[in-house]
């Protein structure tokens, strides 16, 4: 497929599809079946070859998965293959996401000769406890250690992955994660909220009230904590579940590839269940890593859905996913998109009294205050009500 356009840099999504085991709460695909590595990354290549862009990129992000189970010569080949293929600036970032229980000393340190610029640790939280309890194969410990053998390998753009509300977790009990996390002085910080996606081990076990989830109310409480603990040391939210230390710039050190995602810049996506997005087209790749290599063994790109947006869908992400985001939806960009002046479309929520304390409105931005953030999805809803 070719994607002709001249939109500013993109973003290249590489998906890694296997797991040492699969955690509760997780619904990216993924599969355990270690012997089928090989046979992926031959066909991931074959995608790349035939995939022809006359973009820049400036990221490149291989997740998963676990994409630190792949031996690190692996990763590094997929980066010379993409780096072959595509245009990357000079000062791409390469993010590659790892697990503590599946990276070595050694390997962070080949990942970072091999051109990896950023890492991002699932650590999930610093209490075996609840390590155990959601799935994951590592201990607190070994958390440990993989932050301190990234540091030592080199890598000066660290992220970690923690979860809040998990059952029975006290706010002491994420507030010592957070503060045991803060000691490592990481650039980004990932918190996100623990979710029983459909279909997941970790819904079945709700809908049999194998435990009892945690109340709403509780969950906010958790998210206020959050964003006070973070915004007090330094890292300031710039998306609802994440914060990235501010140094010198309040942006240095956000994730530029995740940013394209919330900012409608185009992004191809390689590997099973992965996703390419040019503006008005999305497209998904087989969600199975049989019929992805099926496909590509026999010549044909591995796309399962093709789907062309119209401007009332691309008007209703922009509203979703800008009011993710610390600085909110552009109203330039959205009336780039519509026939209509944001403010007058708006003009009931936008003077809403009792929407005041949630909603902030400038002439370039339309955001959420913390208290809106945690009803992000009833006041998105409202927006697209009105689209």
């Amino acid at each position: 497929m070719a994607f002709l356009t001249n939109p500013p840099p993109a973003g290249i999504y590489i998906h890694i599809p296997f797991c040492a085991q699969k955690c509760l709460y997780c619904d990216f695909y993924s599969i355990t079946d270690q012997s089928l590595q090989e046979a992926f990354v031959a066909a991931l290549f074959r995608e790349i070859a035939a995939t022809k862009s006359l973009l820049s990129f400036d990221t490149l992000y291989i997740g998963g998965g676990t994409p630190s189970i792949l031996p690190a010569h692996q990763i590094g080949r997929i980066i010379e293959r993409i780096s072959e293929q595509f245009n990357l600036e000079e000062s791409t970032e390469i993010t590659l996401e790892v697990n503590p229980g599946t990276v070595t000393r050694q390997a962070l340190k080949a990942y970072r000769q091999c051109g990896v610029t950023r890492l991002n640790i699932g650590v999930q939280s610093f209490q075996d406890s609840h390590l155990q309890w959601l799935g994951r194969i590592h201990s607190a410990d070994a958390a440990i250690d993989a932050i301190l053998w990234a540091r030592a390998a080199g890598f000066e753009q660290i992220g970690m992955d923690l979860i809040y509300g998990i059952p029975g977790q006290s706010r002491q009990a994420w507030l010592a994660d957070l503060r045991l996390a803060l000691s490592f002085e990481p650039e980004h910080l990932s918190c996100y909220m623990l979710t029983c996606e459909p279909e997941t081990p970790l819904d079945r076990m709700r809908r049999h009230q194998v435990f009892e989830a945690m109340t709403d109310g509780d969950v906010c409480d958790l998210f206020e904590t959050t964003v006070t603990e973070l915004s007090g040391n330094g890292y300031p939210l710039y998306e609802i579940s994440n914060f990235a230390r501010k140094d010198n710039s309040p942006d240095a050190n956000r994730s530029r590839h995740n940013q394209k995602y919330w900012t409608d810049v185009p992004y191809l996506g390689f590997g099973p269940a992965a996703h390419s997005y040019l503006n008005p087209v999305r497209y998904r790749n087989h969600r199975d890593i049989n019929a992805y290599m099926s496909d590509l063994n026999s010549g044909a790109l591995p796309m399962a859905e093709k789907e062309t947006l119209s401007v009332e869908q691309q008007l209703m992400e922009t509203v979703f996913l800008g009011l993710r985001t610390r600085e909110g939806i552009s109203i330039r960009r959205f009336e780039e998109k519509s026939d209509r002046p944001f403010n007058i479309l708006f003009q009931d929520i936008l003077t809403d009294p009792e929407l005041k304390k949630l909603i902030m409105l400038t002439p370039e931005h339309c955001s959420l205050t913390c208290q809106g953030m945690m009803v992000l999805d009833s006041i998105a809803g409202i927006f697209v009500d009105r689209i």
